[in-house]
């Protein structure tokens, strides 16, 4: 079993995995850090300090009303993107440790066609 990094633990809910192959576990948020532990594999895990964290880009879908999936971008190690049964709860849970100035909504479908339209017109 690892060993988490963790002492006080804030919330603790379903979640899913989406580096890759989708996997199924758990994710932990304490005071020391962002962690989610695989159900069938426990060599399968991902130990995120709040230090390490840079952004948490939200994807924000009919105003708020549904948050699909989220994302927690690290200083050096890449992007780790996540789902889990109540993201709201959980984002809630990560802004008591991570700045609010540094949670961010990702952009939506129709935002990215109208970037890559201004960009193309800009190279013209």
């Amino acid at each position: 079993m690892v060993q988490s990094i963790n002492t006080k633990v804030d919330l603790v809910v379903d979640a899913t995995s989406h580096i890759g192959i989708a996997e199924y576990g758990k994710i932990m948020i304490g005071d020391k850090g962002f962690e989610f532990f695989n159900d069938r594999d426990v060599r399968k895990f991902i130990q995120i300090p709040w230090e390490e964290v840079d952004y948490v880009i939200a994807s924000v879908m009919f105003k708020g009303k549904w948050i699909p999936r989220y994302a927690i971008q690290t200083k050096r190690n890449g992007t780790f993107s996540f789902s889990s049964k109540d993201p709201k709860k959980v984002l809630r849970a990560i802004r008591e440790y991570v700045d609010p100035n540094h949670m961010v909504q990702s952009l939506s479908f129709f935002d990215v066609i109208k970037r890559g339209l201004k960009r193309k017109s800009k190279k013209k």
